[in-house]
């Protein structure tokens, strides 16, 4: 795993990972950067047609125009205060999400951290659970380059704490 600071949408890579809601559409945080730097309305009509997307699971999308071939669509849950299988709700986002793009024939995939900002989850505890599931992934796939792109310093400087970087 590799840790970068910078725009996920910019990042050149086979896949990005997009933080989706279960109907696929725009939503605040990195969901509604990606629609802005994608050809938005073709995105919306991709997702559309694909429908749903169940909480945990993952779907795949051509990029719209971005520099990644593809955008992995994963469908998260909230935060509800650790009480409601959150953490492994998150952990098989990006399980589910690294895995669509092993499935697609990704090489490298680019992640975001996924559901902490507009879900609620504690970031620390978010990262931790990134961490844990893309060293599981990279274990059984280490030909594949996974990277954790965080778009502001404090954070990534956080996960680079973390996960020891």
């Amino acid at each position: 795993m590799k840790i970068i600071l910078g725009d996920i949408t910019k990042i050149k890579a086979d896949a990005i990972v997009n933080a989706a809601s279960a109907d696929l559409m725009p939503q605040p945080g990195i969901s509604s950067a990606i629609y802005a730097a994608a050809d938005g309305e073709l995105l919306k009509m991709l997702c559309k047609r694909i429908g749903h997307c169940r909480i945990g699971h993952a779907v795949a999308t051509s990029s719209c125009g971005l520099s990644a071939k593809y955008i992995i669509h994963v469908a998260g849950a909230g935060w509800y205060g650790g009480k409601k299988r959150e953490r492994m709700l998150m952990e098989q986002c990006y399980l589910n999400a690294l895995q669509k793009g092993w499935l697609i024939g990704c090489k490298s995939i680019a992640v975001p951290l996924i559901f902490s900002g507009v879900c609620h989850m504690p970031r620390a505890e978010s990262i931790g659970i990134a961490g844990q599931a893309i060293q599981k992934f990279e274990e059984r796939h280490p030909e594949i380059q996974v990277l954790l792109v965080l778009y502001r310093r404090g954070i990534y400087e956080m996960a680079l704490r973390i996960l020891n970087k």
